[in-house]
C-alpha cells in the first residue's frame, strides 16, 4: 500500500500501478483492496473546499455581417 500511497501522490495513474504490481506477481484482490484503501487515505488527507468556485462569463455581442461571400470572406483573410 505504501508503494501506491507514494506512487499515486507522484501523479502516477491507477491503472498502470495495478497493472505493475499484477505484473509482478501479487494478487488481484489483494492489489484492488491495497489500491482502494490508498486511494481513500489520500483523499482524506486533499483540503476541503469550503465554497464552491465561481464562475465568471462575459456575453459579447458581435454582429457578424451575413451579406459577405465565401469568396470575400477567403479574401479578407489575407489582406
Amino acid at each position: 500500500m505504501e508503494y501506491l500511497k507514494k506512487n499515486l501522490e507522484k501523479g502516477y495513474p491507477a491503472e498502470s500501478l495495478k497493472w505493475a504490481l499484477l505484473n509482478q506477481g501479487y494478487m488481484r484482490p489483494e492489489v484492488l483492496a491495497a489500491l482502494e484503501q490508498a486511494t481513500k487515505e489520500i483523499a482524506e488527507k486533499a483540503p476541503k473546499l469550503e465554497e464552491k468556485p465561481k464562475i465568471k462569463y462575459e456575453i459579447v455581442d458581435e454582429e457578424i455581417p451575413s451579406n459577405i461571400s465565401l469568396w470575400g470572406k477567403i479574401k479578407s483573410w489575407f489582406g
